[in-house]
């Protein structure tokens, strides 16, 4: 059957039209402006903070190898021999690529309220027997547990949000559950600065208590997430527990969802289904462009407390702080810049923007002659490459539908990013210390690859939709769905 046919059988575009449903829309129905305003904050309340929370805690559990390294951890278990310093980072990355794509059809299974809480729980004791090693070897085995552990949690809580929101609402708030977990993940270092003071209680140095105590933190956030985390709009729907939403809210959500791309309810799986959307260019241009952003955004996770400590000349004390002031202008950036690309309907364009910041910031960290320069290129090149992790969410949920495509996309988005851990763990080398030049010119070369992404990206999307309005294809498998560009 050809396309021609195909779509001679659906509804005509003037009778079926994706509409922009936003938070500020009229509804048709009885239910006022104010009560969907409610419902939206009430959905925000109770999914962002819980998931930006354990998103943070994720975030210092994998990058806490950093602080507990110049807190005393690199002599005694003599890391400074060749790469085993560097293995233990990327040992992470292995197990949490290589899972990523059964454990978001589980996400999906077992429902995110037991799913998310349970694997944060399991890897918080993970962490705990961190504290506990003692040779690197052990460290890289218990970082490929981490990694098979933390493999379903960001992929869940991206899907897990993709399904409750709007293609237009989706940046701010994908933004802010990123920048809570960012600015969790920022104060790592002013956290493990004080449990260093710990040193000596019960005959342990304080790089070991950097691991003990942030792994009872992460099981005590894993805790609450299990009283606040709420299942999937269709799962809500069926089980009405009335918990979170009441019977005539949660039908509004599925009636918004639905007139925005018509994906809410999903089809019995199957691999085929699952595995439809590789043929699709764009899924692996979008995560052509997170693996890009994760590589610049590890590289300074794992080594910017080093960078500011051998490069820059920093104490222990200020190396350990000096990493949390650039992530609140991260913070800032990703929602200004998300609240504009929602208002404007644009996500490239922003992408683009935020990687012009890292630009200019990347050169003059790396190339500047003066110390307090080089800790200003720290601030521009952080905020700019954080703000493009939320930012690329958003690109790529608002061009894909259905539930399967979504599980599959939020897994092979996340995975290239797992292995943008990789590249950023091995990018800055103990040989090209103290100024890591191939390090340097490594993240500014992957900030350039994203921007031609996007080029390449928006000139097929553009085309695509112009294709769609003359009748020749149908866009993801529904009238009157346009790519956003």
């Amino acid at each position: 059957m050809s396309v021609t046919d195909e779509m001679s059988r659906l509804p005509k575009a003037e009778d079926v039209k994706i509409e922009d449903v936003s938070e500020d829309n009229e509804s048709q129905d009885a239910m006022s402006a104010k009560e969907q305003r409610k419902i939206i904050r009430l959905i925000d309340w109770r999914l962002i903070p819980s998931l930006g929370l354990m998103y943070g805690v994720s975030l210092m559990d994998r990058k806490n190898v950093s602080n507990a390294y110049i807190a005393g951890m690199d002599e005694d278990l003599n890391l400074l021999v060749g790469y085993r310093y560097s293995l233990i980072t990327l040992s992470f990355f292995i197990t949490y690529v290589l899972f990523q794509p059964p454990m978001t059809i589980l996400c999906r299974k077992i429902g995110p309220p037991r799913f998310l809480p349970g694997i944060c729980l399991i890897w918080g004791c993970v962490i705990i027997g961190f504290g506990f090693a003692n040779n690197w070897s052990v460290l890289v085995g218990l970082r490929l547990i981490l990694g098979f552990m933390e493999a379903g949690f960001f992929p869940g809580c991206v899907y897990l949000l993709s399904t409750w929101y709007g293609r237009y609402e989706v940046a701010r708030r994908y933004s802010v559950f990123y920048a809570i977990g960012g600015f969790a993940s920022a104060l790592t270092g002013i956290i493990s600065l004080g449990m260093m003071q710990m040193d000596g209680i019960s005959g342990l140095p304080g790089w070991r208590w950097i691991f003990i105590m942030q792994g009872v933190l992460t099981c005590l956030f894993a805790i609450i997430g299990y009283f606040t985390i709420v299942r999937f709009p269709d799962q809500e729907k069926r089980k009405q527990s009335f918990w979170f939403l009441k019977p005539d809210q949660i039908d509004f959500v599925i009636e918004k969802l639905e007139k925005d791309r018509s994906d809410v309810e999903i089809d019995a799986f199957s691999m085929r289904k699952y595995l439809k959307p590789a043929r699709d260019i764009e899924v692996w241009g979008f995560a052509l462009i997170f693996f890009c952003s994760t590589t610049v955004t590890y590289s300074f996770a794992f080594f910017l407390p080093i960078i500011l400590n051998d490069t820059l000349g920093f104490g222990l004390a200020a190396s350990q702080c000096l990493g949390a002031p650039p992530y609140i202008l991260a913070v800032i950036l990703m929602y200004t810049t998300a609240w504009f690309g929602d208002k404007y309907k644009t996500r490239a364009t922003i992408i683009v923007f935020n990687c012009a910041i890292a630009l200019i910031g990347l050169p003059i960290l790396g190339f500047a002659k003066s110390g307090p320069a080089r800790y200003f290129g720290v601030f521009l090149a952080t905020a700019g490459a954080n703000a493009n992790i939320p930012a690329t969410m958003a690109y790529q949920a608002n061009n894909i539908r259905g539930q399967w495509k979504r599980a599959f996309c939020s897994a092979t988005l996340t995975g290239l990013g797992g292995i943008g851990g990789i590249c950023g763990s091995l990018i800055f080398r103990s040989q090209d210390a103290p100024d890591y030049v191939p390090g340097m010119i490594g993240t500014i070369v992957a900030t350039v690859v994203i921007v031609l992404t996007c080029g390449a990206l928006s000139l097929h999307f553009h085309r695509q939709n112009k294709r769609a309005d003359r009748g020749e294809i149908l866009i993801n498998e529904l009238q009157g769905f346009r790519y956003t560009i």
